[in-house]
């Protein structure tokens, strides 16, 4: 274990960049903390605040970079993945397609800053077929402004994240042990909490095939479809006969659906 704690305090250049690149993919790994104590051993010399930024920069941008290819390769079904493994169910691919509709690739400056968001966007933005340059830019200044942001938190709160680092380095291996149960327990927590989200979902739901079944026997049904702008672009298929109507203008347009038939809503 001490040969650990030395290999970190020796290699904090590629410790930080994997660690970032980790987290930036969706693995759980939240690089947060590291840019905070990378801030305050800034503060103490001991890193370069160029090599730090640049490195953070990179590895953020090389994680997105690769999400954005995948998005534009595979298209909705990429977010769909997401939404599946995500540990925050309600701040998915909903909020990050509103922010594209909004701000456009500026939405890709705040969208680390979000949680949930920072991983949805790149996927996103290559399957509305944004360009790369164009994405590269927008990113690259939303890493910067990322990282920079809580590496200067680190930085101006150097003091007081050094006295914790020292009563870390005292605790030693039981330290990393506390942080793996730490972060397992909150894993176990946010999976509990998604499965009751999804078995609260499950209660009126009906299958695609039950669904054709029903068309297919005549029965009156209106079918609404709810998916965003975005998503119906990338994908303009929908059921016949649908209604369409987005979520954020549900409210505003509920009365066109018809109260006196069976309602049968569907999105992504």
């Amino acid at each position: 274990m001490n040969h650990l704690f030395r290999f970190l305090v020796e290699h904090p250049y590629p410790v930080l960049c994997a660690w970032v690149l980790a987290d930036q993919l969706g693995l759980p790994m939240p690089s947060i903390p590291l840019l905070l104590a990378a801030g305050a051993l800034v503060g103490r010399r001991q890193m370069n605040v160029g090599m730090v930024m640049g490195l953070t920069t990179i590895a953020a941008v090389t994680a997105d970079v690769i999400w954005f290819a995948i998005g534009r390769l595979r298209g909705a079904k990429v977010l769909q993945f997401l939404c599946r493994i995500s540990l925050e169910p309600d701040s998915c691919v909903r909020r990050t397609e509103t922010m594209f509709a909004s701000r456009g690739a500026r939405a890709l400056l705040f969208a680390k800053f979000v949680p949930g968001l920072g991983t949805a966007a790149p996927p996103l933005a290559g399957m509305i077929g944004m360009k790369l340059r164009k994405f590269v830019v927008w990113d690259m200044a939303g890493a910067m402004l990322w990282a920079g942001g809580f590496i200067g938190l680190g930085l101006a709160f150097s003091r007081q994240l050094n006295r914790v680092g020292e009563y870390a380095s005292r605790l030693g291996a039981g330290l990393v042990v506390l942080l793996a149960g730490g972060l397992a327990l909150y894993i176990v927590w946010k999976y509990v909490q998604r499965r009751r989200f999804l078995r609260s979902l499950r209660i009126a739901r009906i299958s695609p095939e039950e669904l054709k079944d029903k068309l297919d026997r005549g029965e009156d049904v209106t079918i609404v479809d709810l998916r965003h702008s975005l998503d119906f672009e990338a994908d303009p298929s929908h059921i016949p006969g649908a209604l369409r109507l987005s979520a954020e203008n549900f409210e505003a347009r509920h009365k066109e659906i018809p109260r006196d038939r069976e309602i049968i809503l569907y999105c992504t």
